[in-house]
């Protein structure tokens, strides 16, 4: 049970640094290159919540077939 929470907690710090990089990569499209239209964002945002919900559920079931590399 331990190790469900421990790959959890592993899973949420993966996507916190990947939601930042999604945000910044977004952030410096906007600022410096081209307005982005708000259809797009709110698709690679859907994009990051389906990876979310991929690392969430292969933690919970002990990888479930799909190899996603460990933080440690």
């Amino acid at each position: 049970m331990v190790g469900i929470a421990i790959n959890i907690l592993w899973v949420l710090i993966g996507l916190i640094i990947l939601a930042g990089i999604v945000w910044l990569a977004i952030w410096v499209v906007e600022n410096f290159i081209h307005p982005v239209p708000e259809r797009v964002k709110q698709g690679i945002w859907v994009i990051v919540l389906l990876l979310a919900l991929i690392f969430i559920l292969s933690s919970l079931v002990g990888g479930g077939g799909a190899h996603i590399p460990s933080f440690r």
